[in-house]
């Protein structure tokens, strides 16, 4: 069965951006996107217009020798995300669900986090559109941006911000026993994940029937 966390609707102060004083102006927090915002993140996200089913996309980064000798603080070799988009409620706003895997560089296992997102939020710096998907139970959390694609023909790109987020053993069924979190050092704050194949996140789904509605087998 799927280990989904529950998330309450977390302070989303995260997103605060600090003025000089380390004081913080009401015009910079954060604000809950219009439907038509939202709308037009979750097209984008999915690469089609989210329907009345379950929509999945599939983002992945694995840092080659040349990257991670750029960045010696980083400690993530490799991640990857998948983000669900469910069935709209009475109200029309869309469910989202994430699921992380990481892999370390220095540290053998395969590590994952899960949890739902609260809503899609805007950051009045560069009036940009992310998820808000924080973590119960001082859990941390992951916001979840677009960013162009490299390239012209390119579809967009996840990007995954975080200052911690609780991550545990895939391989263990002891999850607390191996809890732990990925925090953000000086080269661990922000990846940006590149679109992929639905089945390349197929090992972070162990649901039977979510992985037939995911990948059709």
């Amino acid at each position: 069965m799927t280990r989904i966390l529950s998330i309450p609707a977390f302070a989303a102060a995260l997103l605060v951006s600090a003025v000089a004083g380390g004081t913080a102006r009401a015009e910079d927090e954060p604000r809950k996107a219009s439907v038509a915002q939202a709308e037009a993140f979750d097209a984008t996200l999915v690469g089609s217009t989210a329907g009345k089913a379950k929509t999945f996309a599939c983002f992945i980064r694995r840092y080659d020798a040349e990257h991670l000798a750029a960045h010696p603080k980083q400690t993530v070799s490799a991640m990857k995300l998948l983000v669900t988009v469910d069935t709209p409620s009475k109200e029309q706003t869309y469910n989202h669900e994430f699921r992380l895997g990481v892999k370390f560089r220095h540290r053998k296992g395969d590590f994952q986090s899960a949890g739902s997102c609260s809503h899609a939020i805007v950051e009045d710096a560069g009036d940009e559109v992310r998820l808000s998907c924080p973590i119960d139970c001082e859990g941390g959390g992951i916001e979840i941006g677009i960013a162009a694609g490299r390239k012209p023909q390119d579809k967009a790109a996840a990007m995954v911000r975080l200052e911690a987020v609780r991550i545990w053993d895939n391989d263990s069924k002891a999850e607390e026993e191996t809890a732990d979190y990925l925090k953000a050092g000086d080269d661990d704050k922000a990846f940006r994940l590149e679109r992929t194949s639905l089945k390349d996140c197929g090992s972070l789904v162990s649901d039977d029937d979510e992985r037939i509605a995911m990948l059709g087998k």
